[in-house]
């Protein structure tokens, strides 16, 4: 009882110091969003969404999935108390994130006249694309940094980086947004990776983690293990940065740019803003989960725990989106972007169902059985790809949202059932309980939000707001007692 309270603790703690990390980030977020609405308009946010997730599907292609692999690597050495080992892993992981890096930066350079024509139907944006490749080789050393300080569960210095690194980014980027409008996307683009790599590096460094000169042979051969998990990780990352770039290729032919601007910003709400808190708990959750892999019981001792903090954190989050989304999308946007509201109505119910799928589908990737992983993450893809053309289809963008939540509940019931099988994993009662009260709140706010008029829906969703906000309270009190801490720190 005492090891399971102190393992609730160490979930709420690293929450919370990345939740005021998000938070932040939220703020940066909110000003950047602002800053590019305002200054750039729909169609400037589809052009730069076009842009990234290009980007992103050649790095999913290069990248060998080492943001993860490597991470899983740092941690079991790093549980093995072996200095030699720990010092041998970070230097094979810092010599494969050069070769990868590289592999993006040529790869992107090389085919910039097909990736320009297949994003926007003709070759006018060959050389931005050449100029962009420089970003796949920078962001790559990034992850070199993170990755590190992510798997010696070096919190607080990630947390310092995550900061320093979005305060940068937001100084480089506004600028140059309202000097130079459309035209500085890509030097934005540019300048923001460069800012993060400075500032990641810059607390990697405090580490004092020395590391050793290895051929590449060598690396190749200690890292075998790390590139073949991450090999699958990096194919199944392209196979969904891939059917996020048909959809919005789909949506650009159908609907034009600005359609994908909508689709950009209501699923940016969604992902970034309620999202933050799986952000907040992976940091953490990811490293711990890998180092007792071995031990099934122990891994579903923490799932679980994992789950029912995931719950209590996100259902009040999910109220309050539902109810005043209106002036959220607003205060985020402006109001050219209410006709995404719609969309994150359905699309935000998805995340009580994400919230089930992400920590147990983490439990196939710290395993390290890849082909268990890719198959899982293909299947959901393509039903996820058919519900996003057909929604779109029929009901433009709030069958995007739509298809989203469908998609996750299908998620949700494949990745438990196949855990269930394989792994002997088990939701505990007290969680479907948990789940089951929480999704009828979220449902009622649903419901109130699309048949209320504004004032109306104010009245009433506030209070529902409130109640479920204090038993989420007392419930996590209740598990790691909150309160005393809270107290205790003010005390201080």
């Amino acid at each position: 009882m005492k090891e399971s309270k102190s393992s609730y603790k160490e979930i709420v703690k690293a929450t919370s110091i990345f939740g005021g990390v998000q938070l932040l980030n939220i703020v940066i977020q909110l000003l950047r969003s602002k800053g590019v609405a305002v200054l750039l308009g729909p169609t400037g946010i589809g052009l730069m969404g076009l842009f990234n997730s290009t980007l992103s599907l050649v790095a999913s292609a290069t990248n060998f999935g080492l943001a993860s692999s490597a991470v899983r690597s740092i941690s079991e050495s790093n549980n093995s108390q072996n200095n030699f080992e720990i010092k041998e892993t970070i230097s094979v992981v810092r010599k494969l994130i050069w070769i990868t890096g590289t592999l993006g930066f040529v790869v992107t350079i090389i085919l910039s006249p097909l990736l320009s024509n297949l994003t926007f139907g003709n070759y006018d944006y060959t050389l931005p694309f050449v100029a962009l490749s420089i970003t796949l080789l920078v962001n790559q050393i990034t992850v070199g940094q993170l990755v590190l300080m992510q798997g010696l569960r070096e919190i607080t210095l990630l947390a310092k980086a995550g900061i320093y690194s979005s305060v940068l980014g937001l100084v480089i980027s506004l600028p140059l947004y309202y000097l130079f409008g459309i035209d500085s996307i890509v030097p934005a683009i540019i300048l923001s990776s460069f800012a993060a790599l400075i500032v990641q590096y810059y607390f990697a460094r405090k580490l004092n983690f020395t590391t050793t000169s290895i051929s590449l042979k060598l690396a190749f051969q200690k890292g075998r293990p790390m590139l073949k998990l991450g090999f699958i990780l990096s194919l199944s990352s392209f196979i969904t940065i891939g059917t996020s770039y048909i959809v919005r290729i789909y949506i650009s032919n159908i609907g034009g740019i600005a359609e994908v601007g909508f689709y950009n910003a209501g699923f940016a709400i969604i992902n970034t803003y309620v999202g933050m808190v799986f952000s907040a708990m992976l940091t953490d959750y990811y490293p711990r989960l890998a180092e007792v892999n071995k031990d099934q019981n122990k891994c579903n001792e923490l799932i679980n725990q994992q789950i029912e903090i995931a719950v209590y954190i996100l259902s009040p989050l999910i109220c309050i989106f539902l109810i005043f989304i209106n002036w959220i999308v607003i205060a985020l946007y402006s109001s050219k972007f209410l006709p995404i509201t719609d969309m994150i109505h359905w699309g935000i119910m998805a995340i009580y169902f994400q919230s089930l799928s992400w920590a147990i589908g983490l439990l196939l990737l710290v395993k390290g059985n890849s082909r268990h992983y890719f198959w899982n993450e293909f299947i959901a893809n393509l039903y996820l790809l058919g519900l996003n053309v057909l929604g779109y289809y029929y009901f433009g963008l709030k069958g995007l949202g739509i298809s989203f939540l469908i998609g996750y509940i299908l998620h949700f019931l494949q990745i438990y059932f196949f855990a269930r099988k394989y792994y002997g994993f088990k939701l505990e009662r007290n969680n479907i309980q948990t789940f089951i009260i929480n999704l009828s709140v979220g449902i009622l706010c649903f419901v109130l939000s699309v048949r209320l008029g504004d004032q109306l829906v104010y009245l009433i969703g506030t209070p529902i707001i409130v109640a479920i906000t204090i038993f989420s309270f007392y419930k996590v009190n209740k598990r790691i007692g909150l309160l005393e801490i809270v107290k205790s720190k003010f005390k201080k």
